[in-house]
């Protein structure tokens, strides 16, 4: 029997979209992405909701692309647009008009770090790994991340992180404001639920319209930042140094980059 790669539930004006393939550490597929568009046009369209929770299942939040699958492959024509659409069901997070709590129950990883970058608030796992491994892979940043990133944590910060590919604990990053709390596993959809009631208890108009006065005020658009950075990665992906990336990391050995 198979199983449905999103969970929804909705609990009066609450609702929880679960990312749902925890034998693959919820990471991106074929699969995923479509029924998450899905999902999101659910919650878009149900004008009694006040709150979103995102979560992922068993032991990782999301790992970013599931590249067994064959999701992204070296000399896809339009490669770019490949990108684009694997990341724009992440993306269109942005569009929602009320808060996005991401429960950070796992690792968070890759594009999957972009996922929880596109929450308003995000809970996380003090124990469970964070970052933007790219570098380590031998390709550009996804999913708006070189965008994000530094709004977040400040420039230095987000230079280190991004240039190192280095994994952080949930608790490093509560400390450099990428996340604003970190706390045990079995605590993390515990304070996402109570943060979202905290939220719900609110004027939802109010709410909603403050959210749009944040990110107009910062002249927020990381959906041209992703088309962008999907530009760049396709070109990167093509590389030597992507193909060796790549196979270190499924055959779990450090990487030989040549820079080329």
């Amino acid at each position: 029997m198979e199983t449905a790669p999103i969970l929804y539930e909705k609990s009066d004006k609450i609702a929880i979209i679960t990312l749902n393939r925890p034998e693959n550490r919820n990471s991106m597929d074929p699969e995923t992405m479509p029924a998450f568009h899905k999902i999101l046009e659910q919650v878009r369209q149900d004008s009694k909701l006040r709150c979103l929770i995102i979560a992922g299942s068993g032991t990782s939040f999301c790992t970013g692309a599931d590249f067994k699958s064959g999701i992204i492959k070296k000399g896809q024509p339009f490669l770019n647009k490949v990108l684009m659409a694997l990341y724009k069901p992440f993306l269109d997070i942005g569009k929602l008009q009320i808060p996005v709590i991401g429960a950070i129950n796992g690792h968070a990883i890759g594009g999957d770090l972009g996922l929880a970058l596109m929450c308003d608030i995000r809970i996380a796992d003090s124990k469970a790994r964070m970052g933007a491994n790219f570098a380590r892979l031998g390709v550009h940043s996804g999913m708006a991340i070189s965008y994000i990133l530094p709004r977040l944590v400040g420039l230095a910060k987000a230079n280190e992180l991004l240039f190192t590919g280095r994994l952080i604990t949930g608790e490093e990053a509560a400390s450099i404001g990428l996340v604003n709390y970190a706390v045990e596993n079995e605590k993390v959809m515990e304070k996402s639920l109570a943060l979202a009631h905290e939220i719900a208890l609110c004027a939802p108009a109010a709410v909603q319209m403050m959210k749009h006065s944040i990110y107009s005020g910062l002249d927020w658009n990381p959906l041209k930042s992703a088309e962008m950075e999907a530009h760049i990665q396709s070109r990167t992906f093509e590389m030597e140094d992507a193909q060796e990336g790549i196979c270190a990391m499924l055959e779990k050995r450090e990487p030989d980059f040549q820079g080329k």
